[in-house]
């Protein structure tokens, strides 16, 4: 057992309530029991420094209780009610001793692994924060429960938006509102709304998102085992811009508007290839 005033507190303030209970009941005025009070005295010493601590505590007030007893009688000695007493008090403070012990020590390991977790999650977000990729975790009521830096640059973020735990579909008119999307207005709301769905089922099926800086962001979805989400965002322009071919522009854009009055789907799918 380590000595410091945690250890030492509970046997001292053991020891010195036996002495006071025997002074002041041989002295001045018959004092109770006092059993009850060195159960109360163990447990805080147990709950203070440690299972060692009870019990030297409890040892402590059993001796006490000895010294107590042995004058508390017009002769001199201890008869079997007193025995009695003092074997109770030894059990009951032992128990008390360990009990609040363990408890102490599996609190004390709690609040380790809570202090580990704090920081692991801390040092992961910081992490996050740091890579091109927007990521944004959703719980199983689709709330944001993160939003890293990248997701907020690309959509126009502001923290205190990020950190009030807006639903993705929130998310998702922010975007329509800050004009994020190139899309025509006409197309944003059914965009939303496919997007809203895909989401809510887990498709994980990935799709390239246009945004009207010219950047592309490929979308995906995971299902979360908790039934959250996790959405990642990540910058696909230099690979998709390579691919484009400048001399068909003009083609994409009137099949665009024939595509829309024939089949909406089939424009917007149109649009994405452009």
């Amino acid at each position: 057992m380590q000595l410091n005033w945690r250890t030492i507190l509970g046997p001292a303030l053991t020891a010195a309530t036996a002495l006071s209970a025997f002074v002041i009941d041989r002295h001045f005025a018959a004092v109770p029991n006092p059993a009850p009070l060195f159960v109360c005295i163990v447990a805080l010493a147990s709950s203070i420094g440690g299972i060692a601590s009870g019990l030297l505590s409890a040892a402590i007030a059993v001796a006490g209780s000895a010294m107590f007893f042995v004058n508390h009688r017009a002769t001199p000695g201890y008869d079997l009610s007193d025995l009695m007493r003092m074997a109770m008090l030894a059990a009951t403070a032992a128990a008390t001793a360990v009990i609040t012990g363990l408890l102490r020590r599996k609190w004390i390991d709690a609040f380790a692994w809570e202090q580990k977790h704090h920081a692991t999650a801390a040092r992961l977000n910081a992490a996050l924060d740091q890579v091109d990729i927007g990521i944004v975790l959703l719980d199983s009521d689709t709330r944001a429960e993160f939003i890293n830096r990248a997701f907020r640059d690309y959509f126009a973020l502001s923290d205190e938006q990020a950190e009030s735990r807006p639903p993705f579909i929130a998310l998702m008119y922010h975007g329509r509102d800050t004009g994020a999307y190139e899309l025509p207005k006409d197309e944003l709301n059914d965009f939303i709304a496919r997007r809203i769905e895909l989401m809510r089922i887990g498709d994980s099926t990935p799709i390239n998102i246009n945004l009207a800086d010219g950047q592309v962001l490929r979308f995906s979805c995971t299902a979360l085992p908790d039934g959250g989400r996790m959405l990642s965002y990540t910058p696909v322009t230099d690979l998709v811009r390579r691919t484009d071919d400048p001399e068909k522009a003009d083609y994409y854009r009137s099949l665009r508007g024939i595509g829309r009055a024939l089949d909406p789907r089939l424009g917007s799918a149109l649009h994405a290839a452009e």
